[in-house]
């Protein structure tokens, strides 16, 4: 009963996420051109094609060791401040993984708080500050909230997708605190935050990768 995600299956999620990120380059660059140096695409995409790149080594790893892998490319990789947060999520949610042969419905749960706290950590950020975090942290709450309350698995991913994408929609009316968006005369309102748009990408492909598999 319920879902089992393998190296595999993970391996092909990082597969579907790039060709999305990849797709959406003007849009997201028009976002952080907005309210930013315009440069988080390029360095977002550019993480993800290394990973697609290793994506048939990662399959064949242990979950543990595939994460601690993304993570390590990730951080080496992505340039600015996302890839030493892609990088420490990666390595903090590996930590949940250990001895663990498939990722498990709680197991998800617990790989995305992780992500979570790690960037709240490493970034010394909040949600509502007009972040990437502003788009995880619902998804997580959410999540959350659907094991403890019991929510069929179905039912739970897709409303852990949906908090993801109204958490990132969210995002426009927010003030950024950190960033260049700072030094605007707005700080940023009236835009999407591109960092949280992304993670909404990577979010509700992974909830639609798990989807496939109930």
């Amino acid at each position: 009963m319920g879902f089992h995600l393998t190296s595999k299956d993970y391996a092909n999620y990082i597969r579907k996420a790039y060709r999305l990120i990849h797709e959406k380059g003007d849009y997201i660059t028009e976002l952080d051109s907005a309210t930013g140096d315009g440069d988080h695409w390029i360095n977002i995409n550019m993480g993800f094609e290394k990973l697609v790149e290793a994506a048939n080594e990662l399959e064949e790893m242990t979950v543990f060791e595939e994460f601690k892998k993304i993570g390590t490319i990730m951080m080496s990789v992505i340039g600015g401040s996302s890839g030493v947060l892609y990088g420490s999520a990666y390595l903090a949610a590996a930590k949940t993984l250990k001895e663990k042969e498939t990722i498990q419905n709680e197991n998800l749960c617990e790989v995305l708080d992780a992500m979570l706290q790690a960037i709240m950590s490493r970034g010394n950020a909040q949600p509502g500050w007009k972040t990437m975090i502003d788009s995880l942290a619902p998804a997580v709450q959410c999540y959350k909230d659907c094991i403890l309350n019991q929510v069929d698995e179905k039912t739970c991913l897709s409303r852990v997708k949906q908090a993801a994408i109204d958490g990132a929609e969210s995002t426009k009316d927010m003030e950024a605190v950190r960033g260049r968006a700072t030094y605007q005369a707005n700080k940023g309102v009236g835009h999407l935050d591109p960092g949280a748009v992304t993670m909404s990408y990577q979010i509700a492909t992974l909830m639609d990768c798990v989807l496939e598999k109930l």
